[in-house]
């Protein structure tokens, strides 16, 4: 873990330029001829020249075949190298720490899992996240400095200038962390430290590309209940990059407000669809489960355990786990309706760590609740979705601010520079 090693990759990719014909390249699953790239970024055919140039110098575009287009002479097409530069991303979650190793095209190459250590000594949760970075790093056999950086997800509420976990809910003793510079100190390479649903916005939209939809809204499905949001392509950070808590909203909860916890037809959402409640009201309706219940962090891998069970007890039919299943699905589509109203969005898409066991049930419910609201006032169609990009969303969308940030065209944001 030498200190030298931080910065010494950062003159890899810097320059404005040099962002816009790479993201135009990686954008292009097809490759980009010269005179192609010209047209796209609108930059001069010596300056395309140049930056091309120094890409493939620095491995990071290759000349791949040429094209015949009209009487000119053939032209030869540039392709992203996608595994000449990586990315780490990592998700601080109650039970379990994750970790990726992304390239250059977002693919996921390397992960690995920690327990979340106790935050009663800071330098040992530095030290254990270090460590395993290192080890994901090490063990796929990765150049050290073909890594550009960590991006770390973790719950808020952050202070992302600081860079320093605040006070998380659903890690009591988590207090003051100054995660973002200890671990940029312990690892030697850059880090950026993001809430974990703003994250996932951001894997979301790097991912999708060309394709990204322009404003959405992504439910996260964690340990507690949060929305990213993306308007005009940009995620929605607010003032201090704690935006997305979105538990405290008021929902009828339909089913759930039957159960011996329930406090009335009424209450909010983040605790009426938390996992380790449905896991208790799973059992109180008569289903058996692995795990036992809790909501402190010594509970939090029962809980898990518990909700892995519900998911094969939803999978195998269950009346009672499908039954409950579409409760949470519906609740949380109510949830939306208030979110999609007040933006006027025509997108939801559902991820995060606890929805793939839930989804099959929960996504229909969810989009029958919303499209079906008479609530609902947008008059266009509402796509609600599922993300696809499984229960390492947030961790996957970490790694993807670090590529965010040097790779995309965005002056006032360059991770990198010269």
């Amino acid at each position: 873990m030498a200190e030298h090693r931080r910065g010494a990759n950062l003159p890899s990719i810097g320059g404005f330029n040099r962002t816009v014909v790479l993201d135009a390249v990686r954008r292009s699953p097809d490759g980009l001829s010269r005179v192609e790239l010209a047209a796209r970024t609108g930059l001069s055919a010596q300056t395309v020249s140049n930056v091309t140039r120094f890409l493939i110098e620095a491995g990071m575009i290759v000349e791949s075949g040429t094209v015949v287009a009209g009487r000119g002479k053939p032209r030869t097409i540039l392709r992203l190298e996608a595994t000449s530069r990586y990315a780490v991303g990592v998700h601080v979650d109650p039970a379990v720490v994750t970790y990726v190793l992304l390239d250059l095209a977002g693919r996921v190459v390397a992960e690995t899992t920690t327990s979340t250590p106790s935050a009663d000594d800071p330098s040992e949760v530095v030290r254990t996240i270090a460590t395993a970075v290192d080890g994901l790093v090490t063990g796929a056999g990765v150049a050290v400095d073909s890594v550009l950086g960590v991006g770390i997800a973790s719950p808020g509420p952050i202070d992302v200038d600081a860079g320093v976990v605040l006070d998380p809910p659903f890690l009591p003793r988590w207090r003051d962390v100054p995660l973002r510079d200890a671990l940029a100190t312990a690892t030697g390479f850059p880090v950026l430290l993001e809430k974990d649903v703003t994250a996932a916005v951001v894997g979301e939209m790097f991912l999708a590309g060309e394709s990204s939809a322009r404003n959405f809204a992504f439910v996260y499905f964690g340990t507690g209940f949060g929305v990213g949001l993306v308007v005009d392509h940009e995620p929605v950070r607010g003032v201090g990059s704690n935006a997305g808590d979105a538990g405290h909203i008021m929902v009828d909860q339909g089913g759930l407000a039957g159960t011996p916890d329930g406090a009335g037809a009424r209450g909010e959402v983040g605790a009426a669809v938390a996992p380790d409640r449905l896991v208790r009201v799973a059992r109180e309706r008569g289903l058996r489960l692995a795990g036992a219940t809790g909501t402190d962090a010594d509970d939090a891998a029962c809980v898990q355990r518990a909700w892995e069970a519900l998911g094969a007890a939803i999978e195998g039919g269950d009346e009672v786990a499908v039954g409950l299943a579409a409760e949470a699905g519906a609740a949380m589509g109510r949830a939306v309706v208030l979110i999609v109203n007040l933006l006027d969005i025509d997108r939801v898409v559902f991820g995060g760590p606890f929805w793939s066991q839930i989804a099959p049930v929960a996504l229909p419910a969810a989009r029958q609740t919303v499209v079906a609201s008479p609530l609902l006032v947008p008059k266009h169609p509402i796509a609600v979705v599922d993300s696809g990009r499984g229960a390492d969303v947030a961790a996957v969308g970490a790694a993807c601010l670090v590529l965010d940030a040097a790779l995309s065209p965005r002056a006032s944001t360059l991770l990198i520079r010269h």
